[in-house]
């Protein structure tokens, strides 16, 4: 595109949604400069799951390949009731699934999705990064913006993207609008295979549901490790944050569960402890020339497993926009919002839902495991069709 050949753009926060961003908008002409207040561009965290949305999002910028080579792809997603340990619901992952929405379903080390991104971004030369940089301050004008770090040096762009997470600067100072911490806890850990209980080494995301609390373990790494993630409703007044968590704490809350399940508290060795949180929907992410992108727009709890898929979504569909919009700045972003704030306000409200359902307890905890009884294969394909269907041939299509 000759008309968007010379344009730049800021993307504050080198995680895997602004790694994404600067793909995706590289691959339309554009230069980025990518603003990274760590040291290094990394990842922490553990296990995150890859819905057939996300491969398709990954397959569009040309590093599906990379990300399925580093994922387990899993036979089935299970919830099980904590309590009595009974099946409540499985959805098969397998070849009928693969048919129906064109990809797979998948696990992978956040690390490795990460990776599997940055190799690409590392290899083209429209990207340029700059680590250590605290951003403070961004001014966004008719015919371009300013991005000031806390050194005061002073970065111009033709637009700016603001993929800097939950605590977002970038959205601070344009919309203002503010996270909500959910008052629930995720404490997760990687457990290696050895260590991990046998009866347990499923080849699945399994859920255990409890009241207030529950479990998931799925295998990492062709099963060399597993990832194990425990949440709670919190007795203390929380704050948004990651710090190191005490088994101890883990297992006041998990009193009355079944032993299948409550055999895996005493495997990891250390655990982290997230403090989460999300945001009310808005109707807008910027105006003029900036924008935002995943956490920062539309930060969600681990319910559904979505936040990493969405994030990679909004990056395709915001490159695809500006194709659309033949450079456009303001046009681009406009019409990436106009499609992506309701598709991940649907994806935030129906996570809070898939919270309560989870953590269901007494008369509740009985209708959740009546919920699905009955249910065929291809009903629960149908249901997830709004979610999993997305392709980039669509995003730009209400979903």
């Amino acid at each position: 595109m000759t008309n968007t050949a010379k344009q730049k753009v800021i993307i504050v926060g080198g995680g895997i949604g602004g790694l994404a961003a600067a793909l995706s908008l590289s691959r339309q002409g554009i230069e980025i400069l990518l603003l990274e207040q760590a040291d290094q561009i990394g990842e922490i965290g553990a296990g995150i799951q890859l819905g057939p949305n996300a491969f398709a999002a990954l397959d569009a910028l040309g590093v599906g390949q990379a990300a399925r080579n580093r994922a387990v792809f899993t036979d089935h997603t299970t919830m099980m009731d904590a309590i009595d340990a009974t099946e409540v619901v499985r959805i098969e992952t397998g070849e009928k699934f693969r048919e129906r929405f064109g990809n797979p379903y998948a696990v992978i080390h956040r690390a490795d999705i990460h990776l599997s991104i940055l190799e690409a971004v590392q290899d083209n030369p429209l990207i340029k990064f700059k680590t250590s940089t605290h951003v403070e301050e961004v001014k966004v004008g008719p015919n371009g913006v300013e991005v000031i770090d806390t050194k005061g040096e002073v970065y111009k762009a033709d637009a700016v993207v603001g993929c800097d997470g939950v605590k977002s600067v970038i959205r601070a100072r344009t919309i203002g609008a503010q996270h909500r911490v959910t008052g629930h806890v995720v404490y997760r850990a990687v457990v290696e295979r050895d260590n991990m209980p046998e009866d347990l080494r499923i080849n699945a995301p399994v859920l255990w549901a409890g009241p207030r609390c529950h479990l998931v373990h799925y295998p990492l790494r062709a099963g060399k490790q597993y990832n194990l993630v425990v949440t709670f409703h919190s007795r203390e007044q929380e704050e948004w944050g990651v710090r190191e968590g005490s088994k101890e704490e883990v297992l006041s809350y998990f009193q009355g569960i079944h032993p299948r399940p409550a055999q895996m508290l005493d495997r990891p060795t250390s655990w982290r402890r997230w403090a989460t949180a999300d945001a009310d929907p808005v109707e807008a992410w910027g105006t003029g020339r900036c924008t935002l992108l995943g956490d920062a727009a539309h930060p969600m709890t681990q319910y559904m497993a979505q936040g990493a898929c969405m994030a990679i979504e909004d990056a395709v569909t915001l490159g695809e926009a500006f194709a659309k919009a033949e450079g456009d700045i303001d046009a681009a972003f406009r019409l990436y919002e106009s499609v992506r704030i309701p598709r991940t306000a649907r994806v935030v409200w129906s996570t809070r839902e898939m919270g309560r359902i989870y953590h269901a307890k007494g008369v509740e905890r009985q209708v959740r495991n009546l919920l699905w009884k009955g249910k065929t294969q291809e009903q629960f394909y149908t249901q997830l069709e709004w979610l999993y269907g997305w392709r980039k041939d669509n995003c730009l299509e209400p979903r």
